[in-house]
């Protein structure tokens, strides 16, 4: 029955979140590109200020997979970086934190790309 609890925490969260991202769709003139920009930055500043890391903690998935827990992610490998490294870490935190996702993204892009063929509409 816990495994049941994890799950529905996570796509309430999760869910909530897509659920915000869809409303700024439908009903603002802001642009998708806009929307995923302004969830990153809240994610960082979330983050930043140690709010978003205690719902990562309770909600899993749902609060690290969408791009808010990637902005979350940036923030706290930059204040690892910089307890490390002083300010030197503010360059280097962020990007050392998220390589692996980035990495992963381009290879993954590019395998879709060689697959599959775009048709023009």
């Amino acid at each position: 029955m816990e495994v049941f609890w994890e799950y529905a925490k996570a796509f309430l969260v999760g869910g909530a979140i897509c659920a915000v991202g869809q409303v700024l769709i439908d009903y603002t003139k802001l642009t998708p590109a806009r929307i995923l920009v302004t969830f990153v930055v809240l994610g960082v500043a979330l983050g930043g200020l140690g709010v978003y890391q205690p719902l990562v903690e309770w909600a899993g998935g749902g609060a690290s997979i969408p791009l808010t827990g990637w902005g979350n992610a940036i923030a706290r490998g930059t204040r690892e970086a910089v307890a490390e490294k002083g300010i030197y870490g503010v360059l280097s935190g962020g990007l050392t934190i998220s390589a692996a996702g980035v990495a992963a993204a381009i290879f993954f892009g590019l395998m879709g790309a060689l697959v599959f063929r775009p048709k023009e509409k």
